[in-house]
């Protein structure tokens, strides 16, 4: 490939229209800077180890020191005396961006291509494109997912053909759901929805590109380059922006990382400078400690900040593993509200709306409905309530738009905005962004919630579930707790890798911390005041995982039960009992794509284990790297 880089065997003969000339060339121009990453990520495990021996929570900056890799002052950055970006027209009105992937685990280009006909037709002003969390990983998907952005987005007869059909079966569910069509003209819709990508975050390294030495090459390096290279001009020729949104995000230094990916990329290309434009997922309560910090890092590639749900509360659990006092609640006991989520929400929308140098305020995109209209008439209804005033809530208090998990929801919730009429929300009045004790005390705030054993299995059950569809390729999927199974008034969720990480985040803390139920359980015998003992977890894990095997197909696929499942199970086993706490779920996940032999997820899981013990090393390379990836 490069002399620094190699790719998987078998992957550019598969691939050619991926890994051309100038895409190669581009990954060798940003592959120095893939030092600079694993530095980066050397010393987020060394700031997680340094806070935890020293039990000390996370502080913001020292208003007088410089953000890494840029001359600007964390205090200046504060006061807004930066230069960021204008809000390009095709990113003004964002009232709803539906995320999902482009591909589907083991499925014909054809039935894959569907995924992107959905999105684009679905009648969204964003679609978030995912290559990150939702996004399988099984075989070469990652690669997948590229391609069909790349045909789509060229118009090629083949997947016109495939949105032509798309378009009726949308108006068919539409008809019978809204009384109405959805979708008048399939070709005038395909230009409607602003189209933007996921890339992976810096702690990931990819499956089919490795340094020449055997050591893990960055995810996000290979996926904005190959993103930008295939389909920025296309984008750039039909008058559309370049929109990336930057997950994982911990710190304003590695903000500037991102930036100088995103400089050099477009000084490679020939590209005007800020031509790149990026949302930042605040994802990270550390992220949440340099808000503007990060603003200011990305200067003019930055247009927003989304607030996502799920892995801001692992963030926060994983922050705060160290003290024995810090105990979450049930997890549907944690929405946008609740205690931490309700002051880091509004940290973020004062954030936005503090102007820069020249006045420019940036957007702020709600998080994630993760409801699906599918279920009884009651359930559904039930939920669609839910969605709408999640919506009409975060419109209110001055989200420029939200997030839903599937197609079916755009014109659910979509009307929320339509009603409001604001094409955005920049510039509302709200208090200035203050760093003091009381503002960090917040970020940790706990309120008065239930911790109950039905708690415990709803965790159980879709941490279970989750690792299960991880390893068949749904790193989306739509999962409920097993005791639902066959009640069509509780809707699936959509979930994805956030939720599976918080799931498992607040098991280990309600163990290792003696977590104690609010609420008695007359099945298990557990009262009032009792602690999640090791015993009652074993318990618990073999009754939710007895409930997976008994599970009718449409639940769990039958053809997982002996081979991605039990590996799921040995996954979370591990994960919860291990005294010292694993970083990311993701990473014993990833450790075990494409294998399906349990001793050998046995002997890979205690390798990671045995490394992070030891030092704090991550485990992220692909294992099998030099397997030919046809097979």
């Amino acid at each position: 490939m490069t002399q620094d880089l190699q790719l998987r065997p078998g992957v550019a003969g598969s691939y050619p229209d991926l890994f051309t000339a100038e895409a190669l060339a581009a990954l060798a121009a940003l592959a120095p800077l893939d030092d600079d990453r694993a530095a980066l990520m050397a010393e987020r495990i060394a700031r997680r180890r340094a806070r935890f021996g020293a039990r000390r929570r996370i502080d913001f900056l020292d208003p007088e020191v410089l953000i890494p890799r840029t001359n600007l002052r964390v205090g200046d950055a504060r006061a807004g005396k930066f230069s960021g970006s204008e809000i390009p027209p095709d990113l003004e009105r964002q009232w709803i961006q539906g995320t999902g992937p482009a591909t589907r685990p083991r499925a014909g280009a054809d039935d894959s291509l569907r995924n992107i006909a959905y999105a684009l037709l679905s009648g969204a002003d964003g679609w978030m494109f995912d290559g990150e969390d939702a996004l399988g990983q099984v075989e070469t998907m990652s690669l997948d997912n590229l391609r069909n952005l790349r045909l789509a987005f060229a118009g090629e007869p083949r997947f016109l053909a495939v949105a032509e059909r798309v378009a009726g079966e949308m108006n068919d569910w539409a008809r019978g759901f809204f009384g109405r069509e959805i979708v008048a003209d399939w070709r005038a819709q395909l230009d409607f929805t602003t189209r933007i990508f996921r890339c992976r975050g810096l702690h990931l390294d990819d499956r089919h590109v490795r340094r020449a030495d055997g050591a893990g090459f960055s995810a996000s390096i290979v996926d904005l380059v190959l993103y930008v290279v295939h389909c920025g001009a296309l984008l750039r020729r039909a008058g559309r922006s370049i929109v990336l949104y930057l997950p994982k995000i911990q710190t304003a230094g590695e903000a500037a990382l991102w930036n100088d990916l995103l400089d050099r990329l477009e000084a490679h290309l020939d590209l005007p400078g800020d031509t790149l434009k990026v949302y930042v997922l605040v994802e990270q309560v550390e992220a949440c400690f340099q808000l503007m910090e990060i603003r200011a890092a990305l200067g003019g590639h930055f247009v927003g900040f989304n607030t996502g749900r799920w892995d801001y509360i692992n963030s926060v659990s994983d922050a705060m593993a160290w003290d024995p006092q810090f105990v979450n609640p049930n997890i549907d006991a944690i929405g946008m509200t609740y205690g931490y989520m309700r002051v880091y929400e509004d940290r973020v929308r004062r954030a936005v709306n503090t102007p820069d140098r020249n006045g420019r305020c940036a957007l702020w995109q709600g998080g994630m409905e993760p409801n699906i209209p599918v279920g009884s008439p009651d359930g559904v209804a039930a939920g669609m309530r839910r969605a709408v005033a999640g919506g009409e809530r975060e419109q209110q208090a001055g989200a420029s738009g939200k997030w839903v998990a599937h197609w079916k929801m755009v014109h659910i919730v979509r009307p929320v905005w339509e009603r409001a009429g604001e094409a955005n929300q920049l510039g509302r009045p709200f208090p200035p962004l203050t760093h003091d004790g009381a503002d960090a005390d917040g970020l940790f705030l706990l309120e008065p919630a239930p911790r109950t054993v039905r708690g415990a299995r709803d965790l159980l059950s879709v941490a279970l579930q989750y690792g299960n569809a991880f390893g068949r390729g749904f790193q989306a999927a739509a999962l409920k707790p097993a005791d639902f199974f066959g009640d069509d008034d509780v809707l699936y969720l959509m979930e994805d890798m956030a939720t599976g990480e918080i799931r498992l985040s607040i098991l280990w803390e309600w163990l290792h911390k003696q977590a104690r139920f609010t609420a008695g359980d007359p099945e298990t015998g557990t009262r009032e005041g009792d602690p999640l003992t090791p015993e009652l977890f074993a318990r618990l894990l073999d009754e939710e995982y007895a409930k997976l095997l008994a599970a009718r197909d449409r639940d769990v696929h039958d053809d997982s039960k002996t081979t991605t499942l039990p590996i799921a199970r040995q996954i979370v086993a591990t994960y919860v009992t291990h005294p010292v706490k694993a970083p990311w779920y993701i990473d014993l996940l990833n450790l075990n794509l494409d294998n399906h032999d349990l001793a050998e997820a046995r002997r890979r899981i205690s390798r990671y284990v045995d490394a992070f013990d030891r030092d704090g090393t991550r485990l992220t390379a692909n294992l099998d790297f030099d397997r030919d990836a046809g097979q």
